[in-house]
C-alpha cells in the first residue's frame, strides 16, 4: 500500500510502500477515505522524541474509512461499514475506558496511521457514520470533538462573551461550538486576516487582529471584556496574554500545544481570580455529538476544508503548512488526484 512516511527532523515526509497490516482479534482493517493534516502532526515532526515518533512511522490521527476485514473477536462492525475513528486507544477494560474516556486510560496511546491507504484500529475506536455523510467528511469528527470538549470544559453559558486566540482549525471549531452553545459574542483573533471569511462562515460574530490593541477592539465589538478566552495557538506567553484580556473572575482555556515550555506572570491571574483550565482530547460521547454536528445546518465544520490532496502532494503541502499559508484544513483523500 502507499503511505507517507516520517524520516527525520528537518527532512520532508516521503511517499513509500508498506505492507497492508493484518487486524488483531479486536481490530478492523480500514480502507482510509480521508485523513486531515493536523497542527499536532507538524509539532511531532519537529520534536519526535517527545511524541515517540520514529523513522518511517506513519502520521495521521484524523481519519475515516471503510471496514475491509474484521478480527475474530469483532461483532459490532462488518465489512462495508463506513466509520470515523477516535485516535485515543485505551486498554478497553479499565473504568475510564468503560465510561467512554479512553484518553485518560493509563495505557492510552494516540495512534497514527492515517497517511496511508489502509490501517488497523480497535473496533471500539470506531463509530459508524450517518448515512447522509460522505465518508471523507467523517475525518473532521476528531477535530470537531476536540473543540467541543474545549467548550464543555470552559463552562460556557448562554450570553457569554468569548474571545478565541488563533484562527486555525481548532480555534474556528471552538467558535462553531461557542455559537451553538449560546455565546452572545464570539470574536476570533489572529495575527493576519487569512481566515476572516471562514470564521464568519462557521459562526463567529466578529474577527480581530491579535496584538496590543486587541482588548480595545474586543470591547468595541462586544461592549465589554471577554468572559472566556480560548488560547488555541500554543505559542509562548499567549496564556499570559489571555490572562490580561479576560475579565475579573473570567476563564482562560489553554488549548494550543506549546512545545518546549512557556513563561507567564501569574500576578494577573491571581489578582483577577481567573479560572485557568486546560483541555485536550475528548470522550466518546463528545465524538458521537461531533459526528451529528457534521450534518445539515446553518454553520458547518465542512467550511474549514480548503484542499483535498493525493499522497504525492503531501510532502510539499505539509512543509507549506509550517509557514502559516492561507490553507485551513487539508484532507489527504483517497480519491484526490
Amino acid at each position: 500500500m502507499k503511505a507517507v512516511l516520517f524520516d527525520s527532523v528537518g527532512l520532508p515526509l516521503t511517499v513509500g510502500e508498506l505492507a497492508v497490516p493484518e487486524p488483531a482479534q479486536d481490530e478492523v482493517l480500514l480502507r482510509i477515505a480521508a485523513c486531515g493534516i493536523c497542527g499536532s502532526d507538524l509539532h511531532m515532526t519537529e520534536d519526535p522524541k517527545t511524541f515517540g515518533l520514529k523513522q518511517y512511522d506513519v502520521l495521521g490521527h484524523e481519519f475515516a474509512g471503510e471496514v475491509v476485514r474484521c478480527g475474530s473477536a469483532v461483532s459490532e462492525l462488518k465489512p462495508g461499514d463506513r466509520v470515523a475513528v477516535a485516535p485515543m486507544r485505551g486498554c478497553g477494560q479499565c473504568d475510564n475506558c468503560r465510561r467512554g474516556e479512553p484518553a485518560w486510560c493509563e495505557e492510552m496511546r494516540l495512534i497514527g496511521g492515517g497517511y496511508a491507504e489502509f490501517t488497523t484500529v480497535a473496533a471500539r475506536q470506531c463509530r459508524i457514520l450517518p448515512d447522509d455523510l460522505p465518508t471523507a467528511e467523517g475525518a473532521l469528527a476528531e477535530p470537531v470533538a476536540v473543540a467541543l470538549h474545549c467548550v464543555m470544559r470552559s463552562g460556557l453559558k448562554p450570553g457569554d462573551r468569548v474571545l478565541i486566540l488563533g484562527a486555525g482549525p481548532i480555534g474556528l471549531l471552538v467558535a462553531f461550538w461557542a455559537r451553538r452553545h449560546g455565546a452572545r459574542d464570539v470574536i476570533v483573533a489572529d495575527i493576519n486576516r487569512h481566515q476572516e471569511e471562514r470564521a464568519t462562515a462557521i459562526g463567529a460574530t466578529g474577527f480581530a487582529l491579535s496584538g496590543p490593541g486587541l482588548a480595545d477592539e474586543f470591547r468595541t465589538k462586544s461592549g465589554g471584556e471577554p468572559d472566556i478566552v480560548f488560547e488555541c495557538v500554543g505559542k509562548r506567553r499567549l496564556i499570559d496574554f489571555a490572562c490580561g484580556l479576560v475579565r475579573n473572575h473570567g476563564t482562560v482555556v489553554g488549548v494550543g500545544l506549546c512545545v518546549g515550555g512557556d513563561e507567564w506572570d501569574p500576578f494577573a491571574a491571581l489578582s483577577k481570580e481567573i479560572q485557568l483550565i486546560f483541555a485536550v482530547f475528548f470522550n466518546m460521547a463528545e465524538f458521537e455529538t461531533a459526528l451529528g454536528a457534521l450534518g445539515p445546518g446553518r454553520y458547518r465544520p465542512q467550511a474549514l476544508i480548503t484542499g483535498r490532496i493525493g499522497f504525492g502532494d503531501v510532502p510539499e503541502v505539509f512543509e507549506g503548512l509550517r509557514r502559516r499559508t492561507t490553507q485551513c484544513k487539508v484532507l489527504i483523500a483517497a480519491d484526490a488526484t
